[in-house]
């Protein structure tokens, strides 16, 4: 790996020498960067039944240290310095319907948010909640949800977030688990409160709207025994009842936020208002670094949920800049009408929502004359090349950006600057696509909610960070540790093996589960469960998933992810969910066929009928497991991993309640619920059953 990311003196002098670093970045030879990554502590081999464990790496602005604070040591800290600072600026932005239509955006200041986030606190401690009750709030993205946030930030309140998406039952089971006693809700999400499965709202004192209720749920919940009001109710009564601010210690718990889980009841992951407060003062540092940084000016667009890490992390980092977030109006079809109203310069998703995207250019691309279609190309494979040499995106060709590539940008809004892909890897032809057409810095980032968010961060306008997910993030170190049983070894060539991080940014444990809380961190390190790569240019690959093997019945170990993004390369797979176990011999899958190349291959095959028709078809079925074939022998699979039978679904896994966690990852155990019937059928008809 090469050395770079270190220096050491003062904080003053190393982001002076990073910056020079930076920008002396030369490719060489071998087209790697002089800069990028840090060893700081050496690896071990196994002993005594223990596991090889890799180097120790770090972020340049960490060599000596993690970088001191500097003005906020909290998320009070965070929202309370700008709205010093920006108090006309515009922060939280939303559409209003007008005769039925959606109008254009309307803003609230930094100034206004916070006389809002007075009012709420107050009435809530007026209510009788106390310094480090949970408080939840549960609803889609919207500037309630963010005054509700930091009105629990400036009296050392816990929020707690519902998932937008989670059922009653996980929402019964967080109230109850994380002791909640009052609620902020979506009037359209009351009635999850009011189900008979949800029996633990009981518990609940108070239930606060985002708008208002209607007489008759208003009636309901008072017949229960619960306070229930409106937004502007609430506001009032903090007006009339103002109570002095209580702000949060650093090492208070800012909220406990449920991970989805892809099996099991949800898990309560703890984190402190240092730990959001270290991770957003990470992203400035990093970020400050570059050419293009972030200003007042900047604008996002706030779609994926806010319950979610991600999410809550950007915006946070945006309210520190001062920077504005708009809300999408709640219709994830409908984003593009959001994007072209709001025009963000900021864009973040996961790789499901970037696929879509390159999937409708590519769309638009094969509608072209031939003519048009090669220039495309030409000028693709023009500009691609120039930024491998080293050039920047914006540099590498402006003339393929003015005559192929500026309705990709149009089709974001038009003023997008910096794009960022997490939640999950990416396919390596997406991103190269987007980092090439979207006339904008494209980069990964990897993290969980454990992690706090970002535990590495890619390098926004270096081309051989293509494909990894970045470096260590500046208040986390990391390391690959072995995992002998699926043959990941981080001193081998190349270092693989399961993601552990440590540092400020790490959870302080799972709410009220010690036994999981030791099992997730050992010796100081939480462990991730994913399996990573490094790379020779210094940037991590994410691979594998460790949790998600099982051994078939003849004693060979299956990783299923890893399986699922291998077969996801067959141009007839839209979506695919592996499966087998160690009672079975052979591998089966459920496949959403890609709905263009269907149509395409009933043409061809003289098939007719609709989509989900055409996916009821034997012919179909034989022509899928025959193209699973090619890939597998493509890619080398060995002969287990090979699937043997598929079930075919015209409907897409996350249009199917509750088989996809709200951040697009499979739930195993409700996939096997689900398709048990057909899976049982599959098996059957594989030599006999006796498989």
């Amino acid at each position: 790996m090469t050395s770079g990311l270190l220096f050491s003196g003062p904080q003053s002098r190393r982001m002076k020498a990073f910056s020079a670093e930076v920008k002396k970045v030369k490719l060489g030879q071998d087209g790697l960067p002089s800069v990028l990554a840090a060893q700081v502590e050496n690896g071990r081999e196994g002993r005594y039944g223990m596991p090889s464990v890799g180097p120790v790496y770090r972020n340049l602005l960490s060599k000596n240290g993690f970088p001191p604070d500097y003005d906020m040591s909290n998320t009070w800290d965070i929202f309370r310095n700008s709205v010093e600072k920006y108090p006309g600026n515009n922060m939280l932005g939303w559409r209003e319907f007008k005769n039925g239509k959606l109008g254009p955006y309307v803003w609230k200041t930094y100034k206004e948010v916070y006389e809002e986030v007075f009012n709420i606190g107050s009435a809530l401690r007026t209510s009788g909640a106390e310094p480090g009750s949970r408080i939840g709030i549960y609803g889609s993205n919207c500037p309630q949800w963010i005054v509700a946030m930091e009105a629990c930030n400036a009296h050392s309140l816990i929020c707690v977030p519902l998932y937008d998406t989670l059922g009653p039952g996980a929402v019964n089971f967080i109230i109850e688990h994380a002791e909640i006693d009052f609620v902020f809700v979506q009037d359209k999400k009351v009635k999850e409160l009011l189900s008979p499965d949800c029996k633990s709202a009981q518990r609940l004192k108070s239930i606060i709207c985002f708008s208002s209720f209607t007489s008759e749920v208003k009636d309901d919940l008072v017949n229960t025994g619960k306070k229930p009001y409106s937004w502007n109710e609430f506001l009032q009564m903090g007006k009339e009842n103002p109570v002095e601010l209580t702000p949060p210690q650093p090492f208070s718990i800012c909220t406990i936020m449920y991970t989805s889980g892809t099996s099991g009841d949800p898990k309560g992951v703890i984190l402190t208002h240092e730990s959001i407060a270290a991770n957003v003062k990470g992203v400035d540092l990093f970020l400050e670094q570059f050419e293009d940084k972030m200003t007042v000016n900047d604008v996002y667009l706030s779609f994926l949920p806010l319950a979610h890490i991600l999410d809550r992390m950007i915006e946070e980092y945006f309210f520190h800049r001062g920077a504005s977030v708009g809300y999408y109006h709640g219709d994830i079809n409908a984003l593009k009408d959001d994007l072209m109203e709001l025009k963000p310069t900021f864009f973040a998703g996961v790789p499901r929502v970037f696929e879509r995207v390159r999937e409708g250019a590519m769309k638009t691309i094969e509608e072209l004359s031939p003519v048009k279609r090669k220039i495309f190309d030409i000028l693709y494979k023009y500009k691609l090349a120039w930024m491998s040499l080293g050039y920047k995106q914006k540099n590498a060709s402006p003339l393929a950006d003015l005559l192929a590539f500026r309705k990709v940008k149009a089709g974001l809004g038009g003023r997008v600057r910096l794009i960022i892909s997490g939640g999950a890897p990416l396919n390596s032809e997406v991103e190269e696509f987007l980092r090439v057409t979207s006339c904008a810095f494209f980069t990964q980032g990897y993290g969980l909610t454990e992690t706090c968010g970002l535990a590495t961060i890619g390098f926004p306008d270096v081309m051989p960070m293509f494909g990894s997910v970045g470096i260590p993030s500046v208040y986390c170190d990391l390391r690959l540790e072995e995992v002998p049983e699926m043959g990941y070894n981080p001193l081998g060539n190349p270092p693989r093996g399961e993601i552990c991080v440590r540092g400020k940014t790490i959870f302080s444990g799972y709410y009220k589960n010690p036994e999981l809380t030791r099992e997730s961190i050992r010796d100081g390190w939480f462990h991730t469960g994913d399996i990573g790569e490094l790379l020779s240019s210094g940037g991590l690959k994410i691979i594998d998933r460790k949790k998600n093997i099982f051994k078939l019945s003849q004693g060979e170990y299956v990783a299923v992810e890893y399986l699922e993004k291998v077969y996801a390369f067959a141009p007839i797979v839209a979506d695919i969910w592996v499966y087998g176990n160690s009672y079975k011999s052979m591998l089966v899958a459920v496949v959403i066929p890609h709905e263009d190349n269907t149509r395409k291959w009933a043409e061809l095959n003289g098939q007719k009928g609709s989509f989900s028709e055409l996916c009821s078809l034997d012919h179909l079925r034989n022509y899928v497991l025959l193209e699973l074939k090619s890939v597998a022998e493509k890619n080398k699979l060995r002969g287990f991993e090979h699937i043997k039978g598929v079930i075919l679904d015209s409907v897409p896994f996350e249009l199917q309640k509750d088989l996809m966690t709200p951040t697009l990852k499979k739930i195993r155990d409700k996939l096997v619920k689900h398709y048990q019937v057909e899976i049982d059928k599959i098996y059957q008809s594989l030599t006999g059953g006796k498989c």
